[in-house]
């Protein structure tokens, strides 16, 4: 059976394997439990139904994929430096989006869970840089496909401006908006957002207000999917 991973929040990061549910954490020695992706952990509480149902709602810089009145929403709260991030997407993205989003039943929304340095926040900028263009989900998946360690180098400032090259992005518009940060203080809100509604660590997903933590496989996130359809 695939670990559930993901990172939690570091202010300096205490690294500690600790096998809760299946899960596997980087932790701070915070005492959040994570809810498991089936529900099997027991009847969330009506306070907590409710923060996580705030997670459901549009917000004016949302960046979607699909139809925005599919019945369903999944919502991630993500740091493109994460590698469980990085698992996550490499697991659900081509079956999330050819049997739930292309066919109008599931709309897929990305928000800056950007906790794991610089280069976090900079990728992040960068995606929004390229959602000027009209590439959003073409940067975002390339991101996921370059990882390559936190904070050595890989989501730089050059390397980020290089990547737009490699998507066909229009380098003058793009390099202005990176260098100006024009999207710093949209990303550091959605943080806080995070925060706001109970997310402590990458990735979490919202999939019509239930909580799924980690890098789950697209069995376990397609049988949370298919039971709220129902």
């Amino acid at each position: 059976m695939e670990n559930k991973q993901s990172y939690l929040i570091p202010f300096s990061i205490i690294v500690a394997g600790v096998l809760i549910a299946g899960a596997v954490w980087y932790t701070n020695g915070g005492s959040r439990t994570p809810v498991a992706a089936t529900g099997s952990a027991g009847q969330e509480s009506a306070a907590g139904n409710a923060v996580e149902s705030r997670a459901l709602q549009l917000r004016e810089n949302d960046r979607v994929l699909g139809n925005s009145v599919a019945p369903v929403t999944v919502v991630e709260y993500g740091d493109f430096q994460c590698p469980f991030c990085g698992r996550l997407h490499a697991n659900i993205n081509e079956p999330l989006r050819e049997q739930y989003i292309k066919t109008g039943k599931v709309k897929f929304i990305w928000r800056d869970f950007a906790f794991l340095g610089a280069e976090s926040q900079w990728a992040s900028q960068a995606a929004h840089c390229a959602g000027d263009q009209e590439k959003f989900w073409e940067y975002h998946d390339y991101l996921f496909e370059h990882q390559n360690g936190e904070n050595r180098g890989a989501f730089s400032i050059a390397n980020l401006k290089t990547f737009a090259d490699a998507l066909g992005i229009e380098r003058v518009a793009f390099d202005r908006c990176l260098d100006d940060e024009a999207y710093a203080e949209l990303v550091e809100k959605n943080t806080q957002e995070g925060r706001s509604v109970g997310v402590s660590g990458t990735p979490t997903t919202f999939i019509n207000g239930r909580s799924v933590v980690g890098a789950v496989s697209f069995a376990e996130f397609q049988g949370v999917i298919d039971a709220a359809l129902q």
